[in-house]
């Protein structure tokens, strides 16, 4: 699955993970080895069959929301995927 994500950043290169360690681990194998084990852990769910046409998941700490997005991102896991979009808020500058 390709993630792309449009942001009023874009152009200025990656962003440093500025949260890693906190928020999620620092490490990348260990990110890794959490995520997988979320998803793991989720539950399988018995679908109608026919097309997944959106997915509305949590966006928090791991810690809060991890094994919840990884039920949503299971769903999808091994199906084609056309289009990701990612709608997220700021956390440091409020909405007018």
């Amino acid at each position: 699955m390709t993630v792309v994500a449009l942001i009023p950043a874009a152009g200025q290169g990656l962003r440093p993970a500025a949260f890693a360690g906190s928020f999620y681990p620092a490490e990348p194998a260990q990110l890794a080895a959490e995520i997988e084990g979320y998803l793991a852990a989720a539950a399988p769910i018995s679908l109608p069959s026919g097309k997944i046409l959106a997915l509305i998941v949590p966006h928090a700490g791991y810690i809060y929301s991890g094994r919840t997005a990884a039920a949503a991102y299971a769903l999808v896991r091994n199906r084609p995927i056309e289009t990701v979009v990612i709608i997220g808020p700021s956390h440091r500058v409020a909405f007018e």
